[in-house]
């Protein structure tokens, strides 16, 4: 709710970029000289009625028809969290976040950035605003909260409905209106320590907040700086392993996650047989050092290397300013800058020199006159870059201006509110990848080589030396310095070369907005709001040239550009119904509608109607339906093709397979086929990850989704009871004409399982004896298809008793419940639908229910808060003990949209979190406390890939529970 006590010539608007950079700069001496004025002369006749989130209209009740969850800043502090995404992801109504901090494959764009999913519907069906108003987006409609430093942030608000008839696109899931600090008086600094109770991840921020506040305006200045250290995988207990700590090593029947690829490399033989070097040697020309790859020592864990937890570092600068140009007309601005930077990393690229042919024409085997091949003959081998892990560095700056002009008048003596407004948010992205070989110097590296006089190894014969190559012997372990070994700094120089994507997303908006009063009805005001916006939306993304041409290890991508443009008109009405007579209290309806034009697809139009009953007194009734829509974002529409190693499962592998053995996986596969996951090794369990880059591209011709929702609810505050509120609403949210991208395992389904001919001839597989039956290639897009549809429960219960000699204590209970998450991927009849609630599945945990209870005291200087968060149990595919042992504890389940699968079912977690506080005489607030104050764990969950830790059991351990986490906070105030 945007709450108002200004002066009666004030109304929140914006203005033309050039008109508000020269107010700006104006701003500072007029404002300093009104600075004089006693404060007691600021009274003024204040604002009665305020804007809330949900509505255009202004209005004296801050009950709505709408279910809003209100976190102000006194609230927040009283958390250990600190980013805006960490509290708004705290939430019960959200999901688990997209491109979590803890997923270690993940690329693109939107890498390093926070994003929220409000009811696992996707970030991009979350509408986020900064006071009121639109926050840039990424190409594919990602709005990164990391952009906006805490200290800036007076309270936030989160509405759980739809709201496409007010905001426009992308207001399916709900709302996050992230509203700023505003005349301010004084200067507040703050510092912000802590770390895992393991002694890393490592955070400090440190902000500062400066503004004076006048008889005729005001001007705000704050800055922040904030850095988080990065948590290795290897340094906790249950990432460790690939497999999870119940599985730390590789057996002979199953590598438990562990990599065939590896840093002591691996040669083949003429007959195909593996040959590893034995450790230590320094002579690999010698066959008598090398012993018969044995598959559990000779094995990799790659995540040894890997971070469990990205680092993050940030700094921002915010100022925002307010100018009464006359007793009706304000003048406001703000603008903020924030540099963003994200490092993750992975483990050293696992080379594979037969693993290119689709996209290199060279030869990458270690060539027969090598120095040091062993066979005198090319060979393939294996070999994981173990000395250079890979890493990428994302960098996002976001420069961002509001402003505008708003003011006040009278028409046939009823209050009227406008504002004209533009507001420019600009995203500049940088991502540098370092890891990866180039593959034209590695096949010079493999080739012809010698050892000069001076011990190097150097490329060609010592006849005719290549200038500039140094040769590289793949078969040395990483702890062997030798002539070529990957120890040298220079032949790392040579082979591993840094690429560097850039992006830049732009959002222009200009608007005008009336509001006010039509009449005066016996039950009270008909108000109206009706405005018109225009909105520009442009992206650019570049990778690397070196990645576009398909000459690095890394997955090849192509350009995103373009952009969109739109008009919209909208128009709201608050009509009162009945006032003060018997069963009606309050009877009130709410009817909105907005008209969108984008030069893409066309039109649409969506409406919103509310209703609110309030009986009696104490008992508010409200209920909400509304249509909206989501526009396809500039990636969705003109992406780039780009390479993934996807995730799926085979529904004709003879282990795990769904369908194993059935006429049309006879056809296709040979007898005893298995999947192939990364590496070449056979998959251990459902959702491995492929062996083979697969494409995937953008759809000029999609079209919006389309989405219904409904809420009904009531909200108690018996007068029986002081201080006590009760509210329950229930929720149900349907989109039609889903944007999403094909996944292989429905491809694969849809053949196999489903039998659909169409779907078959949309992959190929591999027709070479060494890996006969393998999915080799597949294309991917996205699609309009299917629907996805959720319903539930939102459960609020505060209760704040009266002042005791005790001191005063306040208790708050919020539950979401999740009745059902449905999912069909396509509008085949034939597909069936999937069930999502209470089950790991596309990389998401889908609670069933989430619950947050929160018990403050405070008696005097002192206070301690105590929060409790409660996630349900979950349910996924097994992927090991496929006969049935411990983990897989329901062998016989059946799906009907993968049949009869093993399903492994986990209890709920529970965490604690603890907070001691002291407002001490010198102004100061000292804050002690502990997130995860028990260090609790959360179960592994096995069908994640290995080397992602979105999820671990029931939480997401890419925000927080990776240990106890202890910290201290330190405010002052002057």
């Amino acid at each position: 709710m945007n709450h108002r006590s200004l002066r009666p010539t004030a109304r929140y608007g914006l203005l033309p970029s050039a008109i508000a950079a020269a107010l700006v700069s104006a701003f500072v001496p007029a404002i300093a000289g009104a600075q004089e004025a006693d404060a007691s002369n600021q009274a003024t006749t204040t604002l009665d009625r305020i804007e809330v989130t949900g509505s255009r209209i202004r209005q004296a009740s801050l009950e709505t028809a709408q279910p809003v969850v209100t976190m102000s800043r006194a609230e927040i502090q009283k958390q250990g969290f600190t980013s805006v995404a960490d509290i708004v992801q705290n939430i019960t109504a959200s999901g688990s976040p997209a491109i979590s901090r803890a997923d270690a494959l993940s690329s693109g764009e939107e890498v390093g950035g926070q994003y929220v999913d409000l009811r696992n519907l996707g970030p991009q069906r979350t509408l986020v605003l900064i006071d009121g108003k639109r926050m840039g987006i990424s190409s594919a409609g990602y709005s990164d909260l990391a952009a906006i430093p805490s200290s800036i942030v007076e309270r936030i608000e989160v509405l759980t409905d739809g709201a496409s008839a007010l905001y426009g696109s992308d207001a399916i899931a709900g709302v996050i209106n992230i509203i700023t600090r505003k005349r301010f008086d004084g200067l507040e600094a703050s510092a912000y320590l802590g770390q895992y109770g393991q002694g890393d991840g490592n955070k400090e921020i440190y902000n500062f907040v400066i503004g004076q506040t006048g008889e005729r305006g005001s001007i705000t200045l704050g800055a922040e700086y904030s850095k988080e250290d990065p948590v290795l995988a290897k340094d906790r207990s249950f990432t460790r392993y690939p497999n999870g700590p119940r599985h730390p090593f590789p057996t002979a029947d199953d590598t438990n996650g562990w990599s065939p690829i590896n840093q002591w490399g691996t040669l083949f033989d003429a007959a195909g047989n593996p040959l590893t070097a034995n450790r230590g040697t320094t002579d690999t020309k010698n066959p008598n050092n090398f012993h018969p790859t044995d598959g559990i020592l000779d094995q990799a864990n790659a995540n040894e290397q890997m971070y469990l937890s990205t680092g993050l570092e940030r700094r921002s600068v915010f100022a925002n300013a307010e100018f009464d140009i006359t007793d009706n007309v304000r003048a406001k601005a703000d603008v903020l800058y924030t540099d963003r930077e994200a490092t993750q990393q992975i483990a050293g690229y696992p080379f594979r020199s037969n693993g290119f042919s689709s996209r290199y024409a060279g030869d990458l085997r270690l060539d027969g006159n090598s120095a040091f091949n062993p066979l005198g003959y090319d060979a393939d081998f294996y070999r994981r870059g173990w000395e250079v892990p890979r890493q990428t560095k994302s960098e996002l700056t976001t420069y961002r201006f509001s402003g505008g002009l708003e003011g006040t008048f009278e028409f046939a003596g009823k209050p009227w509110d406008w504002d004209i407004g533009y507001v420019y948010n600009q995203n500049k992205g940088v991502k540098t990848q370092t890891g990866n070989l180039f593959l034209p110097n590695a096949e010079k590296a493999l080739g012809p080589s010698f050892i000069d006089a001076s011990g190097v190894a150097r490329c060609g014969t010592a006849a005719a030396p290549i200038a500039g190559c140094l040769a590289w012997n793949p078969l040395l372990g990483p702890d062997v310095n030798a002539p070529g070994s990957m120890n040298n700094k220079e032949l790392q120089k040579y082979l591993f070369l840094p690429t560097h994507d850039t992006s830049t997303t732009e959002t222009q908006v200009y608007s005008l907005n009336l509001s006010g009063v039509l009449a005066t009805l016996p039950a009270g005001d008909l108000g109206i709001a009706a405005g018109y916006e225009h909105r520009k939306e442009s992206a650019h993304y570049s990778p690397d040239a070196l990645l576009q041409s398909g000459l690095s290890t890394s997955l090849a991508g192509s350009e995103t550009e373009g952009g969109y443009s739109l008009d919209e008109f909208y128009v709201e009405l608050a009509v009162p119904l009945l006032s003060d007579v018997a069963f009606a209290k309050e009877l009130s309806f709410n009817i909105a509608g907005r008209y969108s034009d984008y030069n893409t697809f066309g039109d649409t139009t969506n409406g919103k109607f509310s209703l609110k009953w309030k009986p009696i007194d104490d008992l508010l009734i409200r209920g909400t339906y509304a249509t909206g829509f989501r526009a396809p974002t500039v990636a969705d529409l003109y992406g780039g093709v780009g390479e993934s190693f996807d995730n799926y499962t085979d529904p004709c592998d003879t282990v795990f397979g769904a369908v194993r053995g059935n006429a049309r996986c006879a056809a296709a596969v040979p007898a005893n086929f298995r999947q192939a996951a990364s590496g070449g090794s056979a998959a251990t369990g459902p959702n491995a990850q492929s062996n083979t880059a697969f494409l995937s591209g953008s759809n000029p011709n999609l079209i919006p989704e389309t989405s219904k929702s409904t809420t009904i609810g009531f909200v108690y505050s018996p007068s029986w009871v002081s201080g006590l509120d009760v509210s329950l609403d229930w929720w149900k949210i349907k989109i039609d004409d889903v944007i999403a991208a094909e996944t292989v395992t429905s491809l694969l389904n849809n053949c196999y399982v489903l039998g659909i001919d169409e779907a078959c001839s949309r992959f190929v597989r591999s027709t070479n004896p060494r890996s006969l039956g393998q999915v080799v290639g597949v294309t991917r897009t996205l699609i309009n298809g299917g629907y996805q549809e959720t319903a539930g429960y939102d459960l609020g219960i505060s209760y704040r008793l009266p002042e005791t000699r005790f001191g005063n204590f306040a208790f708050n209970w919020k539950t979401t419940y999740v009745d059902y998450l449905e999912y069909k991927r396509d509008s085949e009849s034939t597909t069936p639908v999937e069930q999502r609630t209470s089950w790991v599945a596309n990389d998401s945990a889908n609670f069933r229910v989430r619950s947050n209870f929160n018990a403050d005291w405070s008696l005097g200087d002192f206070g301690a808060s105590w929060n409790v968060r409660y996630y349900s149990g979950l349910k996924e595919e097994c992927a090991y003990d496929l006969d049935g042992g411990p983990e897989c504890d329901i062998p016989d389940y059946r799906s009907a949209y993968k049949g009869q699968v093993g399903v492994r079912e986990v209890g709920s977690n529970t965490f604690h979190d603890v907070q001691v506080r002291y407002n001490t005489p010198w102004n100061a607030t000292v804050a002690v406390g502990a997130n995860n104050v028990f260090d609790h764990i959360g179960q592994t969950m096995y069908s994640q890939p290995n080397s992602s830790f979105s999820y671990n059991g029931s939480f997401d351990i890419g925000r927080f529970d990776i240990g106890r986490f202890v910290y201290m906070k330190y405010t002052q105030r002057f």
